[in-house]
Formats: structure tokens, sequence, C-alpha cells
């Protein structure tokens, strides 16, 4: 016996196609502008936060195009071993085509490495804004530029955890 489709899944399945036709028709509608280029000089600062990880970020325009990243006096690929940690600090960069335009300099303490990543790419985001503030909507959609409230919940006295409970023995 086949498969027959229930009428809510076709509902659904419409929804999504329409959906994603109506998206379609936005990108087309309005062409993307270029970005500008990076500045020529100066320094911008921006301070990111994630989890209880706290990064103050220096960008300064590279004029050779190195565009080095120092995290704690290290190289980024020394300081992070995974390379979605990595990736989550270029993001920015790849996101306003901006990669290898600025050397940053990055100090970061507390919690994990997570938790370090993303503080940085918000301070990395936030940097970039004050440089170029046409960068501003782009970091915006893509939601670096948002902090993440989320951090742990505290532990309650009575359980275990902040809400696990002790097991329960009936005898």
């Amino acid at each position: 016996m086949a498969y027959e489709r229930r009428p809510r899944d076709r509902d659904r399945d419409h929804d999504r196609e329409r959906e994603e036709a109506r998206l379609e028709a936005e990108k087309a509608a309005k062409p993307a502008e270029p970005l500008p280029p990076p500045p020529s000089t100066g320094e911008f600062w921006g301070t990111g936060r994630r989890k209880t990880s706290i990064a103050r970020v220096k960008l300064t325009p590279s004029g050779a195009g190195k565009g080095k990243v120092l995290i704690n006096k290290r190289e980024i690929d020394k300081y992070f071993a995974l390379p979605e940690h990595q990736n989550a600090v270029r993001d920015p960069f790849i996101a306003t085509n901006t990669d290898g335009a600025f050397n940053v300099h990055i100090n970061v303490h507390g919690g994990g490495s997570t938790g370090q990543a993303g503080a940085i790419r918000m301070g990395v985001a936030r940097a970039l804004s004050l440089a170029e503030g046409r960068y501003e909507p782009t970091l915006r959609d893509r939601g670096f530029l948002t902090r993440d409230a989320r951090i742990v919940e505290r532990k309650k006295y009575g359980r275990r955890k902040a809400r696990r409970r002790f097991q329960f023995s009936k005898r």
C-alpha cells in the first residue's frame, strides 16, 4: 500500500514553497550593493561578550594586506585548535569582504574556547561597524552584533544541579 499524503502535509509543503518563492523574489528585487573598501588609517576598538568570556578587539588597517590575527599575543591557529572557533573569529571579515584588510589584536579572558570565540566574533563585528558604518546592516542581519544572553543557570538548594533532582527512593 502506497503512502498517501495527508492534507496537513500538503498544506505545509505549499506554505514552504510559497515562502521560498517570496524570499527568492525579495533577493531578485533588491540587488546587493557592493560593500565599501575598509578605511586606510586609524584604530577601531570593539568589546564582545559571550557566556563568561570578555574580548577586547583592536583593528588596525593593514597596508600590505597581511591581516594578522593575534589572540593574547598568539596566532589564531595556535590559540584555537578547532577550525569552528577559527572560522567564528573570521566570519565578520568574510561577511563584509574585508578578510586580510585589518590586523587584529585581541585580549580575551574568562570562559572556555567556545565562549571566547563567540566573544571575539562579537568584538570584531562591533569594531568593523565602527570602522565603516555601512557594514552594520550586513553584520546585524547575520547576527554578529546581537549579544547572546544565555548563561549557565545557577544551582538551587535541594537539587543536584540547577534543575536535576536527587534520585528518588521510594523506600
